[in-house]
């Protein structure tokens, strides 16, 4: 064809989110690190899925609206640092075609290439061996193949880009030594060219559609919850704001239920969305339910000990998004500035409320939270400044993307890359001095505090010269692997050893869902006689780690 229409546009989109929906679980897989973390796929599918979705909702015969429609629904989808980067190069892309009906080849590939600047713009200190570098060979050299005279049709423009994005991800381990060593290539690069292939096969005739195995998938652990002992039928109304009447989808919303649970019906009319579920996880669904409006009514009843209320006024089970008693505190007392921070586990979203955070937002390391997450939350803060603890690295792109959507508050993100560091930040912050006396005195907490965690092996591997057993226990201290072994104990011994320095004044031993609380305080014990120091223990229940170390 030598134009792309609105209809073919719509088509071809769905069938690069279908593709990356069939495909994201092999792209979290690329993870360089051997743990059970990696999402980069499904953060990417999560932000493409919803940008597509606001487009097939969207009735308009124009290629350029689309775009506009489909750059709005990945900026506030956008989830984790690959979903934010993909989120920006469909906004330059978006920016490129604003005023385009239809798209010819040169559209084409000067769409891709404004993205790629735009994505460029994006990230404070590019790496090349990334996504980025995909992008930008791919966009670069079928920008020089479209201009060199020849005629294209559009098919043509788009088999030579996803040729070029081919050959620029196989490039990326000899740009990024550690890819090379781990013998992977870069996960967002992947999951870009899997978008890309989606693209050129619905324009070669054969779209891509869904995979029913990723459907018998979420049925499969539907299933496992129908036998577990402790499960919650939860009910709950939620009354739609103003904002998210206008894109609230049953179909994404339903699907966000399904990973959580079974015996799932919603029923939306208008303004009102009633759900019911059975889950082990509560919290996680009033989450999903709170980012679109207010709870009308509410019920958790816990089906194997038959308690008639578990929760009243407080949403205080599992991971929950924000409690209700925080939450409304913020909106209704007003303060000069409110913190927001991430975390994941009911013990350390109730210890970060002891360190006077407002609204703990329930998130972390394979559950980031997206732009639109942010914003729900600060939008109903009643402060002028608000300062957003991410906690992890991956989140940062996110939480700074709510910058440029809410122009009524003063939002500061102070790149906490771990728990440790954000209880740090909250430490260091003072409600009696000013917002920028503050800002100065979280960050220095944040730079004096290292960090690391345990967790344990996914597969065999080598990194750093280390041999690696899947199901080891690995003390990780930022990004290197101080050890692998079986001994848990001995893991988190070692990554101490690793940790203190001769500044050192605390330690701080985080208890996650797999880790033991005496065992905690029995190390808590040796390590204040061997390193005389102060040593805090906190139960944080926090998932995929069994324990979190900070020491400042």
């Amino acid at each position: 064809m030598k134009t792309l229409n609105a209809k073919d546009f719509v088509s071809m989109l769905q069938s690069g989110a279908n593709n990356l929906t069939n495909q994201h679980r092999e792209i979290d897989a690329l993870n360089v690190f051997p743990v059970p973390d990696g999402d980069t796929g499904t953060n990417m599918n999560l932000t493409f899925t919803a940008g597509v979705k606001e487009v097939i909702n969207h009735n308009s015969t124009h290629v350029g609206q689309l775009s506009k429609v489909l750059s709005k629904g990945l900026l506030m989808g956008a989830r984790g640092n690959s979903g934010v980067i993909l989120s920006q190069i469909f906004r330059g892309f978006s920016q490129a075609i604003v005023d385009k009906s239809e798209l010819d080849s040169l559209d084409l590939a000067l769409a891709f290439d404004n993205g790629k600047k735009i994505a460029y713009k994006a990230v404070m200190r590019p790496v090349e061996g990334t996504i980025l570098t995909v992008l930008r060979l791919a966009s670069e050299a079928t920008l020089s193949y479209v201009t060199n005279g020849n005629e294209l049709s559009v098919e043509d423009t788009l088999n030579y880009f996803v040729t070029q994005a081919e050959i620029a991800l196989n490039k990326t381990p000899d740009m990024l030594p550690v890819l090379k060593e781990v013998g992977v290539v870069d996960s967002g690069g992947a999951g870009l060219l899997v978008i890309l292939q989606g693209f050129q096969a619905y324009l070669e005739g054969r779209p891509i559609l869904a995979d029913v195995s990723q459907t018998q998938q979420v049925a499969h652990v539907q299933a496992q919850f129908e036998h577990e002992e402790f499960g919650y039928c939860t009910e709950f109304i939620v009354e739609l704001n103003d904002r998210s009447i206008k894109y609230f989808s049953e179909d994404t919303f339903r699907r966000e239920l399904e990973a959580l649970g079974d015996s799932l019906v919603v029923v939306h009319d208008e303004d009102i969305v009633k759900v019911h579920i059975h889950t082990l996880t509560p919290g996680d669904a009033l989450n999903l339910g709170q980012r679109y409006g207010e709870f009308v009514r509410l019920k958790i009843e816990n089906m194997a000990q038959q308690h008639e209320e578990l929760m009243h006024d407080a949403f205080t089970l599992e991971n929950n998004v924000v409690t209700s008693s925080s939450l409304e505190a913020a909106v209704t007392e007003y303060k000069d500035t409110c913190i927001v921070s991430v975390s994941a586990g009911d013990g350390l979203a109730e210890y970060f409320k002891e360190l006077r955070v407002d609204v703990n937002v329930s998130g972390g390391q394979t559950m980031n939270p997206s732009t639109e997450d942010f914003v729900a939350v600060i939008e109903k803060l009643n402060c002028k400044n608000v300062i957003i603890l991410p906690n992890n690295s991956n989140i940062f792109l996110a939480a700074k993307q709510t910058m440029e959507l809410i122009e009524d508050k003063n939002i500061v993100v102070i790149e906490t890359r771990s728990i440790p560091q954000g209880i740090a930040a909250c430490i260091a912050y003072n409600p009696e001095v000013s917002i920028e006396e503050n800002i100065d005195n979280m960050q220095e907490a944040v730079a004096h505090t290292k960090f690391g965690q345990v967790t344990y092996a996914i597969k065999d591997t080598t990194f750093d010269s280390l041999a690696i057993k899947a199901g080891e226990y690995m003390g990780i201290t930022d990004k290197k692997i101080v050890i692998s072994t079986t001994d848990l104990d001995r893991a988190l011994k070692t990554l101490v050893d690793n940790l203190v320095h001769e500044d050192a004044e605390i330690i701080t031993l985080i208890v996650g869902e797999d880790g033991n609380i005496e065992v905690a305080h029995e190390f808590a014990e040796v390590f204040e006689k061997q390193y005389d120091l102060e040593v805090e223990v906190i139960q944080g229940n926090q998932p995929v780690y069994s324990y979190m170390v900070g020491v400042e």
